[in-house]
Formats: structure tokens, sequence, C-alpha cells
């Protein structure tokens, strides 16, 4: 059964993402990149254009799970917020398309890559490039960090039991009816 997983990591100044092409139990390196979003001022723009790349990146490879990293909790409230944002129309995005959804923390990522919670950035990029065989890492490794995301979803087989998966914008609201007032 082939599979492709769409995996990205939200921000508002940088989001990654990676897609994986699952075959026989086997993954191949499809593509990752990032949106650049430092250069606009206007935080709705950037939502705006986070949500029409992810549409994009459906419409064009058509993954059959997208994976993405749930927001870490900072001590900066106006940052969580924003990046909550940011994953949200990234989310909005595959509910809009019937993706199914799962979130993994950053932590749990890390873990799956590189058998450390607390790796950083530049040991995950390297792992990713031994497991998936491509030469250049990209110049941020937000790109690297969305591939992570994808890889991690394979590595847990799909298996939802701690990750927070929606099939449907119905199933977001159900499953977080005290988020909304």
């Amino acid at each position: 059964m082939e599979k492709i997983i769409l995996g990205v990591d939200p921000g508002t100044t940088v989001m990654g993402f990676g897609i994986i092409q699952v075959m026989k139990n086997q993954m191949k390196f499809v593509q990752m990149n990032e949106l650049i979003l430092s250069k606009y001022d206007d935080h709705y723009l950037k939502l705006k254009l986070i949500f029409e790349r992810t549409t994009e990146l459906i419409d064009t490879y058509k993954p059959d799970e997208l994976a993405i990293e749930a927001p870490f909790f900072g001590k900066n409230v106006q940052s969580m917020l924003k990046l909550g944002r940011a994953q949200g129309v990234a989310m909005a995005a595959g509910l809009a398309r019937q993706v199914p959804i799962t979130e993994y923390e950053p932590k749990k990522v890390k873990m799956a890559i590189t058998g450390n919670g607390n790796a950083s950035k530049e040991q995950v990029a390297k792992m990713l490039q031994q497991l998936l065989h491509f030469r250049e890492l990209p110049e941020h490794l937000d790109a690297t960090d969305g591939l992570a995301v994808a890889v991690c979803h394979f590595f847990n087989g799909g298996k939802t039991e701690k990750n927070k998966s929606y099939s449907s914008w119905e199933a977001f609201v159900k499953h977080n009816e005290n988020r909304i007032s």
C-alpha cells in the first residue's frame, strides 16, 4: 500500500514542511521546503499565506495524512497565540480537504528521529539526512523540522493513542469543546 505523509512545522516567521512517500513500509523522501513569512508585517496576511500554501501542498501532493507539530508552551503568551493560530490555519487547510491530521509534541518528534527528546535542530536534520538519503540541508532547519514530523508519524504507524488526531472539522470541534466559549 502506498501512502503520502505531509509534515508541517507551523510558524509565523518560517513554516517548514516535508513530504514522504511510504511504499511497502519503506520511506522515500519526496520534498521539503519552507514558507518564509518574516518579510510580512501583517499577521493576518501571514495566516492567509500559511492556509494557501498548505492547501496548495495538499492539492499538489495529495497526502493521505497530515502530521503537524503541536505548539510548545513557553512563557511568551503572544508568541504562543501566534504559533497556535499558525497551526490552526494549517490544520484548517487539511480539514477543508478531508485529510486526517495527527498532532505531535516537539519532544516526541525529536525522540522518534534521534532517540533524544532534547536533540538540537541540527541533530534532527543530520539523522533525517541519513534516514532519507538527501544531500543538502536547507538554509533554515524549519524544513527538516517539518520533514521530521512526517517521519515521526511514519515511525508511529499513524497510531494516535497519545497524539491528537482529527478526521474532520466536526471531530476537531467535538474533541476540543472545552476550548469553545
